[in-house]
């Protein structure tokens, strides 16, 4: 039986709990305070357990309910040890969104082939590792939200960055296979492709004036995008709201992806 929700309510995640992956800054925290502000109790992710204690005291300081769960995304082991033992030992994860991600800019003929293992291991085999983990538990309960963080590279290619592209590229492609065999099952797969914002992994380029020029010019919104504007596409995706939303890759980029 589908949930008969109403107005506001349908956005609300009062009593869900949400892991988010690659979560000590940038888009990953940002998302996970925006998740809690909608309700959700969130855990926190990273393989640094520095800066994931700094990133949790920092959302409980400010009155959330937050969690911590370190592993290596790119483990599938490891993955799947740490969501076991959570699920068995503090209860269901009912929102997973899979941000882990990384970036490396060199020019195609020139580009390392550690750096694109690495690449292809952050930016996608974690997406299935994550995926495939948490979803196994989420198909025993017949619910759960996946969201998965794609690119405007997954649908646009810059000089630079051709393997992140073909990862990103990847991960809009996963998503629509994780809706293709979940869906029936319960679950509702999706995913967010943000534009360029103004996040610690873009920090060169938000420094560099020319590019920035050119980003402005390039964007019909005219500006880089501010990782709290991602908030309510995650939120949508969350929620009851999108119930009936599988297989689908949002983009929020300020128009960059449908104006030449």
């Amino acid at each position: 039986m589908q949930p008969e929700v109403k107005g506001v309510a349908m956005f609300d995640l009062s009593g869900r709990r949400a892991l988010v992956t690659g979560s000590t800054q940038g888009i990953g925290l940002a998302l996970a305070r925006g998740l809690a502000e909608a309700g959700a109790a969130v855990v926190l992710n990273g393989r640094d357990t520095a800066r994931l204690a700094k990133a949790a005291q920092a959302l409980r300081d400010d009155g959330f309910q937050v969690e911590e769960l370190a592993f290596d995304a790119t483990d599938h082991d490891a993955v799947r040890r740490a969501v076991d033992a959570f699920e068995a030992e503090a209860g269901p994860i009912d929102i997973l969104v899979n941000n882990a991600g990384m970036q490396h800019r060199t020019p195609l003929q020139d580009f390392p082939a550690d750096a694109f293992e690495r690449l292809l291991q952050t930016n996608i085999a974690s997406v299935f590792h994550v995926g495939q983990a948490v979803a196994r538990h989420m198909i025993g309960r017949g619910r759960g939200k996946i969201i998965n963080i794609a690119s405007v590279q997954t649908a646009l290619a810059r000089p630079g960055i051709a393997p992140y592209t073909a990862t990103k590229g990847a991960v809009g492609n996963l998503t629509k296979g994780m809706a293709t065999d979940w869906a029936r099952l319960g679950l509702n797969c999706n995913a967010i492709a943000p534009g360029y914002f103004d996040t610690p992994l873009n920090a060169a380029l938000v420094a560099d004036p020319d590019f920035s020029s050119w980003l402005e010019g390039r964007t019909p919104a005219g500006r880089w995008g501010k990782v709290e504007e991602l908030v309510g596409a995650c939120v949508f995706l969350s929620s009851d709201a999108s119930s009936f939303v599988n297989g689908h890759t949002l983009f929020v980029d300020g128009g960059i992806s449908v104006s030449l």
